[in-house]
């Protein structure tokens, strides 16, 4: 008999469970309490439950980067796309594989629970509303894949002397557009990316930005070197296996080549990869122009001024935005499969709670990646799909918890600690790691004594989710074109106009800089992919 597999969510973390479901011979059944795919990517002119995006919001990683790992973006598609640009890719993935049909909208998980013969079956009881119909029924399924995503719920801190403030105070989940911010003074507290995103084009409209920050920030543009994406350029293999020391040094020296970040008063008192870095084109113009101004962190509200730490004094504050982020948690699982506190938890490898009797119940999209979490969460999928149908199996209790508390050590030794760095990954090794739990991760070795050119791309070239549809289970034929055209769909959109190539240098000085960089490269090599 068919296992049926509940998928809680379709957007970016449902969609690709349902079709790894599909792949494995499974029966998805898809609960989503919206009346569309695309989750907290779609544009809503009202606040919803949840997170959602501006209506000017573009996507951090560029279109190879976010992709399915068997459906790259079209070439037509722009490489950083706007939010409506990712919706229609989602529905241009849905459609494809025919998921639609697995899809009930409007429905409302209240409870998942063991059922009364968990113990032998591994099965859960799902009890849902539909909230049009104002029904509630429950439903017995062989495992879950939980995909309902970590912005949850807005995380508003309180400020001494914040209810005497006169001025308007939102959250960015519930800020939209700028209009209704024209000619005001604003703050925007807080440094992520929606913080940045929120003071750059509030800055167009509004007389002054303020943003306060408590430790500054890296700040990273998707534009890189020859105007190629940063994620292009910069997510590789090779640069991967540099040591984290002397990654930190190379990325300090470009990031303040772009701009001196002390002077702009961003520098932070720690290296690049201890923080997730806030992504932004516009910020440094903004502050050389003098429309955004950066500020310490807040000390104290009064009722038309607010107060920093380094004793400064801004008056006549119109609006404050929050962009202090969010809080993730499970109301549907009761604390005994999965607790939550201060965003930490404690899941094997961010999917399986690791004290459960059977390895039927998986949280997918738990992860703060610097990359892309699409693919990530299609990984996760993969892998908990082959462990509900019982080829590859979780290992014991023990050895899951060794390896969460490893994981939590390393993350205190290297971020710094708030509520942003509980569920940091790195982009390239958590792949591979997950890879490694079901057989998907190539081998570079044996790559370069068959396919030398094909794998020189691999490790040396972009980074792409493609490279696991090579080999294992799940292997796609189209992989390895995918791989070798991938600049062709970079360049594509942004050539709009036909220019004549300029002609490109042959000096010697070219290459011996290409020779040093092949001596360190195999070196690294040798070092890294044994």
């Amino acid at each position: 008999m068919t296992k049926r597999v509940a998928i809680i969510g379709a957007g970016a973390s449902g969609l690709t469970a349902i079709k790894s479901c599909l792949d494995e011979g499974l029966e998805p059944v898809c609960f989503e309490k919206g009346n569309e795919i695309g989750g907290l990517w779609n544009f809503h002119d009202d606040a919803q439950e949840g997170a959602s995006v501006f209506h000017s919001t573009i996507i951090n990683t560029s279109k190879e980067i976010m992709c399915y790992s068997d459906f790259p973006a079209p070439k037509e598609y722009p490489n950083f796309m706007h939010n409506t640009w990712v919706v229609k890719y989602f529905k241009l993935y849905a459609n494809h594989f025919g998921l639609q049909k697995y899809i009930h909208f409007n429905i409302a998980v209240d409870s998942v629970k063991p059922s009364s013969d968990y113990d032998t079956t591994g099965k859960w009881n799902l009890t849902y509303t539909d909230t049009e119909k104002k029904v509630t029924k429950t439903e017995t399924f062989d495992a879950v894949l939980v995909c309902s995503g970590h912005h949850a719920d807005p995380h508003n801190p309180k400020f001494p002397g914040q209810d005497e403030f006169k001025g308007r105070i939102v959250h960015t989940h519930d800020y939209k557009v700028p209009k209704s911010y024209e000619d005001k003074r604003i703050l925007v507290i807080g440094i992520g990316n929606s913080g940045g995103d929120a003071a750059v084009e509030l800055a167009r409209v509004g007389s002054q930005v303020f943003l306060s920050t408590r430790r500054g920030s890296w700040v990273l543009n998707r534009v890189s070197d020859n105007g190629y994406p940063i994620d292009i350029v910069g997510l590789r293999r090779v640069i991967q296996a540099l040591p984290l020391s002397l990654a930190n040094i190379v990325v300090a020296k470009k990031l303040n080549n772009r701009f001196n970040h002390a002077n702009y008063g961003l520098q932070p008192d720690y290296p690049p990869f201890a923080q997730h870095p806030m992504v932004n084109d516009l910020l440094p113009n903004e502050i050389l122009s003098g429309r955004v101004k950066i500020k310490a962190n807040v000390k104290r509200f009064m009722a038309n001024s607010v107060e920093f730490e380094d004793g400064t004094v801004e008056e006549n504050i119109d609006d404050v935005i929050m962009a202090t982020g969010y809080t993730f948690g499970f109301p549907f699982l009761d604390e005994s499969i999965v607790k939550v506190a201060n965003n930490e938890v404690s899941v094997f490898k961010y999917v399986f709670p690791p004290h459960l009797k059977h390895g039927t119940l998986a949280i997918i999209g738990l992860i703060q990646p610097l990359g892309a979490i699409n693919p990530i969460s299609e990984m996760q999928c993969r892998w908990a799909t082959r462990v509900f149908k019982g080829i590859v199996k979780l290992p014991s209790r023990d050895t899951m918890m060794a390896d969460i508390r490893g994981k939590t050590e390393a993350m205190a030794k290297r971020y710094v600690k708030t509520q942003r760095h509980t569920i940091q990954v790195d982009y390239i090794p958590y792949m591979d790691e997950l890879a490694n739990e079901f057989g998907v991760r190539p081998n570079f070795w044996q790559m370069f004594l068959s396919d030398p050119k094909f794998a020189w791309k691999c490790v040396f070239g972009p980074y792409t989710p493609y490279q696991y549809r090579l080999v294992g289970p799940g292997k796609w034929d189209g992989a390895k074109d995918a791989i070798e055209t991938l600049w062709e769909r970079v360049i594509y959109p942004t050539k709009s106009r036909p220019v004549k190539e300029p002609k490109k240098g042959s000096g010697i000085g070219s290459i011996l800089r290409v020779l040093i960089f092949v001596a360190v490269a195999l070196a690294i090599v040798m070092k890294y992919y044994k």
